[in-house]
């Protein structure tokens, strides 16, 4: 599997990217961890396998991993909701440009990561359920090739064409 090297750079030359500069020019947020974090084989080989074998979005792959981080859990526990919410939308960019570059495409759909607590005044966001603490959702991809598995949806709605075919074939 090739490996995605994403730099400030070609991270900034994107043109979903270059909107989340205000992320990258801020002292405290942790985005060079966070470049250096998805820089690692092993971590894009899971995001591939969460989606691929697992059924979730490629951020489910390696999430619980990515809020492990000192950084990142102290920048996300803070109260600051609208700079917390721009660095998690950051990451979501980031995800994005590494499954494009490894052949994948966005379905429109988001994968539950998390239950969100209920609101509560002066609190981070966070979930009181889930896969993740801070992330209630993630993109879901598609192979551009075509996916090599079909869904279990799709494996039921076949499975029940056939059953339907053999019982009309049996009452005939």
């Amino acid at each position: 599997m090739p490996k995605v090297k994403i730099t400030r750079k070609k991270f900034l030359e994107d043109s979903q990217g270059r909107t989340f500069s205000d992320v990258f020019n801020e002292s405290d947020a942790p985005f060079e961890a966070v470049l250096r974090f998805f820089d690692c084989p092993d971590r894009q080989r899971r995001m591939e396998e969460s989606e691929l074998h697992h059924d979730r979005s490629p951020l489910a792959g390696v999430v619980r991993e990515l809020e492990a981080l000192p950084e990142v859990d102290q920048f996300l526990s803070g109260v600051h909701i609208q700079r917390s919410m721009r660095f998690r939308q950051a990451i979501g960019v980031l995800v994005r440009i590494i499954m494009e570059a490894q052949g994948w495409e966005k379905t429109g759909r988001k994968g539950s990561l998390g239950v969100r607590s209920p609101r509560k005044t002066r609190t981070p966001r966070h979930n009181t359920g889930g896969l993740a603490f801070w992330f209630n959702r993630g993109e879901r991809y598609r192979k551009t090739d075509g996916m090599p598995f079909l869904s279990v949806k799709e494996r039921c709605e076949q499975f029940e064409n056939c059953v339907d075919s053999q019982n009309m074939s049996m009452e005939a």
